[in-house]
């Protein structure tokens, strides 16, 4: 199995994000105060882990559904997958890097997150035409069935 297929399109989101990212991490470095978000509340804390817990979860859901089911060319279809169709993106870029920067007192996460949700939605479409040519019909009827196929 080649590393490239498995990883899909996360090396070009990932390369998209990293700019964002280091300029971030930068940034709050020399001027923390811009992007402290209070601590974080006591109430911001309870959300936060109430919204990480289940982005993590989701998170290595997906993680192990590709590293099973993608080294057998099986189309994943169920878990998260029913759900949206990149559950893995749009996890880690809406449930766990905002609510993470948040426990760290930071708006960094927030930003990054929406960066790399960003990255997601312009390169995914790129990989669902691989996996519209690989899986055909199945593919279609699989995009037809997933609940929130537009997250």
């Amino acid at each position: 199995m080649k590393l490239k297929i498995l990883v899909g399109s996360g090396r070009k989101i990932g390369l998209f994000t990293l700019p964002f990212l280091a300029a971030g991490i930068i940034l709050n470095i020399l001027f923390p105060e811009v992007f402290q978000v209070g601590g974080p509340t006591e109430i911001l804390r309870w959300i936060s882990f109430a919204i990480l817990i289940p982005g993590v979860v989701i998170w290595i859901w997906s993680v192990v559904l590709i590293l099973v089911k993608v080294p057998r060319h099986e189309l994943i279809t169920t878990g998260p997958y029913a759900l949206v169709l990149h559950p893995l993106y749009t996890g880690v870029a809406l449930l766990v890097l905002p609510w993470l920067g948040f426990l760290l007192n930071t708006w960094l996460g927030l930003l990054v997150g929406l960066v790399l949700y960003a990255g997601s939605r312009l390169y995914a479409p790129e990989e669902e035409k691989i996996l519209a040519k690989i899986f055909g019909e199945s593919w279609e009827q699989y995009r037809r069935k997933v609940l929130l196929p537009w997250l």
